[in-house]
């Protein structure tokens, strides 16, 4: 068994529902969830132009290696109707793995931690509300010292 970290979010639809349907869909396919962080609404990141995004971390107990519970996540996101036109543009579901453990994965497909979870404060603020003190394997940094030292000037709201 390992535990995952992955951060879900979506922008088109019902939002609650897509996110409510993914942790429904990601326990009865992926394994046993942990943690789940509140509902973050934020400003898009890439592209401006749409709608603000819900975003939510999930933590899970799995005993699925880190390419299959890759590939039950794109399964998940097709069958929420995640059609993949436009980097960074709208969807109705997104759901990324952060963490794998403490493992570094550097396959076709597949980067574990996330490369650009540092660098995105709304997944930082998603990650904190669950694990601020997990360490990133790579920077050495807990996920409460990458928030404080986030650059990033996007705006993120914790709902209530």
């Amino acid at each position: 068994m390992q535990n995952a970290i992955l951060l879900t979010g979506g922008n088109m639809g019902d939002r609650r529902h897509f996110l409510a349907s993914a942790l429904h869909a990601l326990a009865a396919q992926c394994g046993k969830i942990i943690a789940v962080s509140a509902l973050f609404e934020t400003e898009a990141w890439g592209l401006n132009d749409q709608p603000h995004y819900l975003n939510q971390a999930v933590e899970l107990q799995t005993e699925l290696s880190p390419q299959a519970l890759l590939e039950r996540v794109l399964a998940i996101e097709i069958e929420l109707g995640r059609v993949r036109e436009q980097k960074y543009g709208p969807r109705t579901i997104d759901i990324d793995i952060i963490f794998y453990g403490q493992e570094i994965i550097h396959e076709h497909g597949l980067v574990i931690p996330h490369p650009h979870l540092q660098d995105r404060r709304f997944v930082l603020e998603c990650l904190n509300d669950i694990a601020p003190g997990f360490m990133h394997p790579v920077l050495h940094k807990t996920v409460r010292t990458l928030l404080e030292e986030s650059t990033d000037s996007l705006t993120v709201h914790k709902l209530v």
